[in-house]
């Protein structure tokens, strides 16, 4: 079995567009659908023709360009499926413990509420040279998590919890570009976490050569990002609290 074919790149604002590529099966799935424009011309510079869309929320920079990529590739889209018409275009409905195939690599659904009380994530186990890759739209962030707009505390704490569980070599592909915001409420959270404020130096470094931090690893996030480091979800409550006002 061949490893799975990874591009990111930016789009609108902040956002980061992704596209999986199975060179066995031919199939190609864009991850949520920030700028169709964009998806459409990196689809044409790497060759892939794009076949699925694997929505993980419902709000309009992560579904926007659903509807035309669907109208020109005659395509499926596959996305969460509590709540009735959110996703535009949903053919295929999925929640957490489901599982469908991209070619021949298993894809699970993990259910991951707070952001909203419907957002999932997509974990593929096999993806690129014996390494996972989970695709985790607006719940986790380098060094931070998504805004509660839907959910409860509870909710995040269990859908920060969920993701911790998954291998500490998983890739983790956030929608955003947000480490550098991230990472200055964090160290006002953890002043003295070493591995913090090394993986600090070296984001702004990063992004100082126009390079993107995403993705992460699971194991990176354990070490360094206070949401997943929350010891109930009452204090991550009160770190999201003061994120939102920081």
């Amino acid at each position: 079995m061949s490893s799975l074919e990874i591009e990111l790149f930016p789009c609108l604002s902040d956002n980061y567009g992704l596209l999986i590529h199975d060179p066995e099966s031919g199939e190609t799935a864009a991850i949520d659908t920030p700028e169709a424009s964009k998806i459409e011309a990196t689809c044409e510079q790497r060759g892939w023709s794009l076949t699925q869309i694997w929505n993980t929320h419902h709000h309009p920079d992560h579904t926007g360009g659903n509807l035309s990529l669907k109208k020109t590739h005659g395509l499926t889209i596959t996305g969460p499926d509590q709540i009735a018409g959110r996703i535009p275009g949903l053919d295929k409905g999925v929640s957490g413990g489901d599982s469908f195939m991209f070619g021949a690599h298993k894809v699970d659904v993990i259910f991951t509420p707070g952001h909203t009380v419907d957002h999932i994530i997509y974990y593929v186990a096999d993806a690129h040279d014996g390494q996972g890759a989970a695709f985790v739209g607006d719940t986790i962030f380098v060094l931070g998590c998504g805004r509660l707009f839907e959910g409860s505390p509870a909710d995040m704490y269990g859908s920060m919890a969920a993701i911790a569980k998954l291998p500490d070599s998983t890739n983790l592909y956030c929608a955003h570009e947000y480490t550098l915001s991230n990472a200055r409420f964090a160290v006002t959270v953890e002043p003295e976490n070493q591995d913090l404020l090394n993986y600090v130096k070296r984001a702004k470094e990063m992004r100082e050569q126009g390079l993107p931090t995403v993705p992460t690893t699971v194991a990176m996030e354990k070490k360094t990002n206070p949401f997943m480091r929350a010891s109930t979800p009452e204090r991550l409550g009160e770190i999201r609290a003061a994120k939102d006002s920081f």
